[in-house]
């Protein structure tokens, strides 16, 4: 009963929704149909979400206008390419959605302006001045009134058409991140002196008459919500601050984001979805984990306390105690969770049988969603390879039950072990150390990889629900393997640190060791390595208090991982200089003798302080004992950094599609 209070319904304009969560908004990307419909990927993906109880269902970004900045199909859906089509596809989706007692919104974009990345060569993006785009240097187009009158017209037109396709209303995208309208509606961005410029209330003319215009067609009891940022976080052009820095606001500020939300209610908005940040400073509309979990809850309840209307906060609140606090106090209405839907989408149905144990947790990593869309161009998760492929990769039981040996009790081990118990195997697991999670029990040693060890210890909680076999503190050998008697062999038995000799051996250490605890490196170290888990190890050594130099052999850092998404390594980036981190790029370390590390640098010899030196130059596959067995029988396998040393999304979907074959 701690949670009855995200279970009590809630009203929006005279929509009651079922409970207070709401999936937000991600962008559709891979969803849309080279029409503007939804494809099947896409509308199995949102059943999934009202499947699990989810409340309100709101889509990703779909574009109602087309001609101004001019999409590429198939990508993202859209009413307006082809309604008919549109109509067509969504409505089987809204259909679906309706019979498990959700709602579902179509957020709707009135354009993307100096933040468009598409447009065709010669053409410039479009904003509200001549300002700066955000990825070139190129100044934009300033919309003109007769082109900005016509998105308002194709957003109303959308908005009728989702209507039409059994949409429940529809969420405007957006006065948030730094999207056109957000353009706007700040100073920053906006230099017109017609009547779309100059004061507050002109400046949010264009969100005013793209909400008056929907209400016309549709009625005005038809909800229109609006994405709503009510602080920017933007210090100057590109250039964006961290969380607690002292600095002046060249965005949007505090008292005029409580302002513009008083005036949006006045437009006739019935509901603030806030977050708060734009593209200048990526990392607070999509919070990596190095941002604190739910960070946007006291812009929320700022912007709840000066307006009538329901707010939704998000932004990393996958804490149902913390959830259930931010309703209760009146901090917001209905709680909005995005990756951790992805991660699982029966969350609220968990959570409403009391379950939380056997939710799946998000990792805030953005690999397999915003990392893969940037990259690929198709949502999914790293925790959930089934995301976005819910049809094509539901697990079916197996025919025959068969045993299956696991050797590695990482996370490809886990989940394969998870996977292929599911379906009805026998399974056991041999695991050498005395606990299973392989590294995610040395990365989530920082704070802000808590969710590392949470996932570690679902996978417990799965396989021991399962009756899994699982034999700790046990090596795997070819001899305890041939007494199992097994048809599969998978071999996840995950990869080992490089190191190279470097001088005084007895004060150079591994990461796992300095993570774990088994050896200090002293006040002054030394990290060789700028990938990702030199680069975080870095800045867990620094938030303790010392000195801390970076060496790594490239031109820059975080070069060699991926799909990394720019929130994360942007923030990452400015972590590390923030905390005083010296980093020395294109350089090699020589040599240490105990007190100093020489390094060679294009610019001469460097001479660096060192207590105590760490080694991340990167893993090999651990794959010997797959060597030993893969001739003869049982059937053997290798999966995860045994196989291809990369990263947990790539260890938890080779187990997922290996294991859901077997």
């Amino acid at each position: 009963m701690q949670y009855h209070t995200l279970f009590e319904p809630v009203t929006i304009a005279n929509l009651e929704l079922s409970n207070r969560f709401a999936l937000c908004a991600m962008g559709p990307v891979g969803l849309g149909d080279k029409e503007g419909g939804f494809t099947q990927r896409g509308v199995d993906y949102y059943v999934e979400r009202a499947r699990g109880g989810t409340g309100l269902i709101i889509t990703g970004v779909t574009h109602a206008a087309n001609n101004v900045e001019v999409h590429e199909y198939p990508s993202t859906p859209s009413a307006t390419v082809n309604p008919a089509h549109f109509v067509r596809t969504a409505r089987e989706m809204t259909e679906r959605i309706h019979a498990y007692g959700s709602s579902i919104f179509l957020q709707l974009s009135a354009g993307f302006g100096r933040v468009f990345a598409e447009m065709a060569e010669g053409e410039p993006p479009v904003s509200a001045s001549p300002i700066q785009s955000r990825w070139v240097d190129e100044a934009c187009r300033p919309l003109t009134v007769d082109e900005i009158a016509d998105i308002v017209r194709q957003c109303g037109e959308a908005a009728g058409i989702a209507k039409e396709a059994g949409f429940d209303g529809v969420q405007i995208h957006a006065v948030h991140e730094g999207y056109l309208l957000d353009q706007f509606a700040i100073a920053f961005f906006n230099q017109r002196d017609d009547k779309y410029g100059g004061s507050l209330e002109n400046r949010l003319r264009f969100a005013r008459e793209v909400c008056e215009e929907i209400k016309r067609v549709c009625g005005d009891d038809y909800p229109v919500t609006v994405r709503y940022s009510p602080k920017s976080f933007i210090k100057d052009w590109r250039e964006g601050a961290l969380p607690g820095e002292v600095f002046e606001e060249k965005g949007r500020d505090v008292a005029e984001g409580v302002e513009a939300a008083r005036l949006l209610e006045t437009y006739g908005y019935d509901a603030l979805d806030v977050d708060v940040g734009c593209y200048d400073a990526w990392w607070w509309n999509h919070p990596p984990m190095y941002q604190e979990k739910g960070l946007y809850r006291p812009y929320a309840k700022l912007v709840k306390e000066a307006v009538g209307i329901p707010v939704i906060c998000a932004g990393r609140m996958d804490d149902p105690v913390m959830a259930a606090a931010a309703v209760a106090d009146g901090t917001c209405d209905i709680v909005g969770l995005a990756r951790p839907l992805l991660a699982d989408p029966d969350y609220v149905n968990k959570l409403r049988a009391d379950d939380t144990a056997a939710i799946r947790p998000c990792l805030s990593c953005h690999e397999g969603c915003l990392g893969r869309m940037i990259h690929y161009k198709n949502i999914s998760c790293a925790v959930n390879p089934a995301c976005a492929r819910e049809r094509y990769a539901r697990l079916v039981p197996a025919l025959r039950r068969k045993k299956v040996v696991v050797a590695g009790g990482g996370p490809a081990g886990m989940e394969v072990a998870r996977v292929c118990a599911e379906r009805g195997h026998e399974v056991v697991v041999f695991e050498a150390k005395s606990r299973l999670g392989g590294n995610l029990v040395p990365g989530g040693v920082p704070s802000f990889k808590e969710d590392d060890h949470a996932l570690a210890a679902w996978y417990e909680e799965q396989l021991r629900r399962l009756g899994v076999d699982v034999r700790l503190g046990v090596h795997a050998t070819v001899e305890e393997i041939g007494r199992e008697g097994c048809d599969h062999l998978v071999v996840a038995t995950g990869s080992y640190a490089k190191t190279f000799p470097l001088g005084e051996v007895s004060r150079v250490y591994t990461a796992e060791d300095v993570l774990m605890g088994v050896s200090d490196p002293g006040s002054d170290v030394v990290v060789i390595g700028g990938g990702l888990v030199g680069c975080e190890l870095v800045l867990w050594l620094a938030q303790q208090g010392r000195h801390v130099s970076l060496v790594e052999a490239l031109d820059d850092i975080l070069k060699l991982n991926g799909p990394l998404c720019p929130s994360n390594f942007e923030m990452l980036r400015l972590l590390l200089a923030s905390s005083g981190v010296d980093i020395v790029t294109k350089a090699a370390a020589k040599a240490f003798d105990g007190k100093r590390v020489l390094v060679d640098t294009p610019e001469g010899e460097r001479s660096l302080a060192a207590t105590g030196v760490v080694e991340c130059v990167g893993y090999a596959s651990n794959d010997s004992l797959y060597e030993e067995c893969r001739y003869g029988s049982p059937a053997v396998h290798k999966i995860g950094d045994a196989r291809t040393v990369a990263n947990i999304m790539n260890a938890i979907w080779d187990a997922y599609e290996l294991g859901s074959s077997l």
